[in-house]
């Protein structure tokens, strides 16, 4: 019996190159967050969702395994990168199993729960195993512009494509298990169609004010203020997951709170963290402000690069480190999670003074719609690119010697 399985996935394995060049001609077709609540909420089909993502999660996975084919060979040949790419190779078989089985029989259904279970729980730790590929590569080999870019360009697309797969599984494990959480009883999957922005900022907030103050011993306040264009006396909410926003939030916070201290370390009270909450017509954004010293202009990309961090570089499993820094991927996966849907995260610094963090979220559900990288000739493209002489003059880290053109 164990002779046979190994022959089956073999075969499967054989043939799997040709079903990535097959599912990767297909665009995935993006979500909005209403079509996300009403097919949990009204029209919610174990059948219909089976049959959709059993199509879909295949297009999504083998759209960017045709992108990881593309990064340099000296990354690729790292241990955790190899390692994420056997993940996904795993889970895209195990999905493809289901291609021609019956969506009528509910023991198909369960089985096909089942395995979306397993693979969520197999990509767990995706995002700190390819960091640790990225950091391998780096300690090895020098670094140069153009493959930075590359490096930059697949991660923001990969950790997007993550994420939606991982939006995809949990809306169909959360909606067809069967139970609620009694905590938040009207989450539609891991959607809240009245996400309470003010509880979840109250929240990451105090996750982060923890952690500093058992790194720190002492911690900065909070004051927080609601702005709503209805000029309603109601709490500002939209539909959203909660999850993400937290996420977000906690990053922001704690580097808010990471800022403020080392820049009064000497002081007796620190000054408070602000947080703005603000709901237009069109918009929903919340702004973090901190007096934390601020960041040369310059350094503000650098701090949505995979390829820099101001905290010392951890490994996997070492729980001695910082509780408030990391890979330094905390930022650009930050705004990874507020583009998903048509959101964005950016950052204005007064050096000498503070920073203000803002997250751009769409005020409505029919506005938020999954943003998804897809493979084609113009991906194709950017990592082509080649290192080409400026058009604009470089200035030289030395001041110019005019005295070299003195006139005799």
């Amino acid at each position: 019996m164990k002779s046979v399985r190994f022959i089956m996935q073999n075969a499967a394995l054989a043939s799997l190159p040709k079903h990535i060049d097959h599912f990767s001609k297909f665009s995935p077709s993006p979500l909005s967050m209403k079509q996300f609540i009403d097919f949990g909420s009204i029209n919610a089909c174990e059948k219909t969702s089976f049959v959709f993502l059993r199509q879909e999660l295949p297009v999504r996975l083998s759209n960017i395994m045709k992108e990881i084919n593309l990064l340099p060979d000296k990354l690729l040949t790292t241990p955790s990168v190899q390692m994420v790419q056997r993940w996904y190779i795993q889970s895209l078989m195990e999905i493809l199993e289901f291609l021609d089985k019956n969506p009528d029989d509910q023991q198909i259904l369960g089985d096909f729960a089942d395995a979306l279970v397993t693979i969520r729980n197999r990509h767990n730790d995706v995002v700190p195993t390819m960091a640790q590929g990225v950091m391998e590569y780096k300690e090895v080999f020098p670094q140069d512009v153009v493959t930075n870019q590359n490096i930059q360009y697949f991660l923001d697309r990969f950790y997007m494509s993550r994420i939606s797969i991982r939006m995809l599984i949990n809306q169909h494990t959360l909606v067809f298990n069967g139970t609620t959480n009694p905590a938040h009883p009207t989450t539609i999957g891991s959607i809240e169609p009245h996400c309470q922005v003010g509880e979840v900022v109250q929240d990451a907030f105090h996750s982060a004010k923890m952690l500093c103050d058992q790194y720190y011993l002492r911690s900065p306040d909070l004051l927080l203020q609601e702005m709503n264009h209805k000029k309603t006396s109601h709490p500002i909410s939209i539909v959203y997951v909660p999850s993400h926003l937290y996420h977000m939030l906690f990053e922001l916070f704690k580097n808010a709170m990471r800022a403020t201290i080392e820049t009064h370390e000497n002081k007796n009270n620190l000054p408070p963290i602000k947080a703005l909450v603000s709901l237009g017509g069109e918009d929903m954004s919340i702004k973090v402000s901190d007096v934390g010293g601020g960041v040369p202009f310059r350094k503000i990309e650098n701090l949505f690069s995979y390829m820099y961090s101001t905290a010392p570089t951890p490994q996997i499993g070492e729980h001695t480190r910082t509780p408030l820094a990391g890979f330094g991927y905390g930022l650009p996966i930050s705004r990874l999670y507020a583009k998903y849907f048509q959101g964005d995260l950016q950052l204005y610094s007064m050096e000498g003074y503070g920073t203000d963090a803002v997250i751009y979220l769409k005020a409505l559900s029919t506005d938020s719609v999954e943003r998804l990288p897809v493979y084609n000739k113009t991906a194709l493209k950017n990592y082509k690119i080649c290192q080409e002489a400026d058009d604009w003059c470089v200035p030289s880290k030395e001041p110019l010697d005019l005295r070299k053109y003195r006139v005799a």
